[in-house]
């Protein structure tokens, strides 16, 4: 007799009967029951890791799908991620991606350039149609497609029609949402992947509900893989997401506070020493954006003059107080910029960026640590799990 872990239309992984008759099998169980969505008495039982392949757990259909080695994306933070941050992860076997919210297409042409410059390896491009002026989006997108790039990344609301150029242009579109309402549309118009944002996330945050609240309702209303957002930056959190169904983890704070991340050294030390209390989910920061677009952002003097009030703000709401600036561009007070290397002025009163997860990050470090870290971590995990002696093809 075997146990059956069953995949859904997916191939199904059998345990064989020597293991089951094994002490570790009742490890197994015991140390998984969180995870078991069914537990049958003729010994079959099935799994929530459903993404999971017979011979590496964390090679997940979302790896088969865009060609990378781990189930890791690196948000495409508009200003941050640059092409240094991009390429270092995806040279580490992860997914690179490079933020280039509202950026001329020159700029984008040079950036994934550079990125291809110095790795091989797959990335994406993250782009916002709801957010950018529809002649600067299509060039935008027109500079990808030319540029052959082969994953375009979208976020807030869904715009079906991005969609559909993206796709004509030949590129796979990850979409990230905020709600299920949105997946479903964003599969329905033809989106190949769904990023489902908890609202511990850091930046701007589409949704209301938590990560692990979020996750398992989206992964039940569309068929495509769902990646995981908010709250993920070991790898720990990485087996937690794939067992609730996740094909992987989407990470923004972690790599903020990376080497090779463009931002200020002020917001990456900032990100090390806060704990996770010290965050602010407010719509404050609405300069550049549409109105009532939230943010969660580190508390600085800038979130203490809201006192309590920290909903119901517009780009009009405040004057437009110039506290930094960039190559001769001034930067508001409440803008959605947040500091970069290329910025002075008062840049810890900006937007500073993070999430909930800010506690668990400790130290600036190189981006391809981060992943390897988080690979290793996850790779302890299954094999405290027992997974490391249980995974055997049929």
């Amino acid at each position: 007799m075997k146990f059956k872990r069953e995949l859904g239309d997916k191939k199904i992984i059998t345990v064989p009967s020597h293991i089951v008759q094994d002490r570790r099998c009742s490890r197994l169980q015991s140390r998984v029951s969180s995870t078991v969505t069914t537990i049958q008495t003729d010994v079959s039982f099935q799994y929530a890791f459903k993404n999971m392949t017979k011979t590496d757990p964390l090679k997940t259909e979302f790896c088969s799908l865009v060609g990378c080695d781990y189930p890791i994306i690196q948000a495409g933070m508009g200003g941050v991620a640059r092409w240094e941050l991009a390429a270092a992860v995806s040279a580490a076997g992860a997914f690179g991606c490079l933020g280039m919210v509202r950026e001329s297409a020159d700029r984008i042409r040079s950036e994934i350039r550079a990125v291809r410059q110095r790795t091989d390896r797959p990335f994406g491009v993250n782009l916002i149609p709801a957010a950018t002026p529809p002649q600067l989006f299509a060039q935008e997108l027109a500079a990808c497609i030319e540029e052959n790039v082969e994953h375009i990344v979208y976020f807030w609301d869904v715009v079906p029609a991005a969609i559909d150029a993206a796709k004509r242009g030949g590129c796979k579109v990850l979409y990230q949402v905020g709600s299920v309402e949105d997946a479903v549309e964003a599969e329905a118009a033809g989106a190949d992947v769904i990023i489902a944002q908890g609202v511990e996330g850091g930046g701007h945050v589409h949704g209301h509900v938590t990560s692990l609240t979020l996750l398992p309702q989206v992964i039940n209303a569309v068929k495509i893989p769902v990646i995981a957002s908010g709250g993920f930056a070991d790898g720990a959190s990485l087996i937690a997401a794939i067992a609730l169904g996740s094909a992987g983890v989407h990470c923004g704070t972690v790599f903020v506070a990376s080497e090779e991340s463009f931002a200020h050294q002020i917001h990456k030390e900032r990100i090390i020493q806060a704990r996770e209390t010290e965050t602010v989910h407010t719509d404050a920061f609405a300069i550049n954006w549409p109105p009532q677009s939230p943010v969660r952002v580190l508390a600085n003097k800038t979130t203490q003059c809201l006192n309590d009030r920290l909903w119901g703000y517009s780009d009009q709401s405040f004057p437009h107080d110039a506290i930094a600036e960039e190559e001769g561009r001034p930067v508001y007070r409440f803008s959605t910029d947040s500091p970069l290397r290329s910025m002075t002025g008062e840049l810890d009163q900006l937007a500073l960026f993070a999430g909930q997860v800010t506690g668990q990050v400790n130290e600036i470090r190189p981006a391809a640590k981060i992943v390897d870290q988080m690979i290793r971590h996850a790779r302890q995990r299954l094999k405290q799990l027992g997974f490391d002696d249980v995974w055997r093809e049929e």
